[in-house]
């Protein structure tokens, strides 16, 4: 199989928030639009990001047409957290996580847009005590 591109699609209430966040915040720029739907792509990553407006009638199955988020959280690794946390919350993003370190090197935050979805920076640091 060969796989031409890769997507993450995401029901949520409020297509317009969460597009504005990850394009507001996160350097994402909008790929394609219409009614209760968006793609979002960004310069250096290879996944795009799709909201889709919850309840749309092309979601199918509908029995399974719930609104993202419980448990849910996107990835994002970054070269240097400490200064996009600062950015970001500098702009009044809702702060989740402040800037915290795994004991296996993993320093992230997290922040959260208008539709709950939690958006985790990471940047892989030395364990501590390494």
């Amino acid at each position: 199989m060969k796989v031409n591109a890769t997507a993450i699609s995401l029901n949520v209430a409020d297509v317009d928030a969460s597009a504005s966040f990850a394009t507001t915040h996160l350097g994402f720029t909008q790929a394609m639009a219409a009614d209760g739907f968006v793609s979002l792509a960004h310069p250096s990553a290879g996944v795009n990001v799709v909201f889709l407006r919850t309840g749309l009638s092309t979601f199918k199955p509908e029995g399974i047409a719930g609104p993202a988020g419980q448990g849910l959280l996107l990835a994002l690794e970054v070269d240097d957290l400490d200064t996009e946390f600062a950015r970001i919350s500098g702009a009044g993003a809702r702060v989740v996580t402040p800037p915290e370190t795994e004991p296996w090197g993993e320093r992230y935050c997290q922040f959260a847009d208008d539709n709950g979805i939690v958006w985790q920076l990471v940047q892989w640091v030395a364990a501590p005590g390494e």
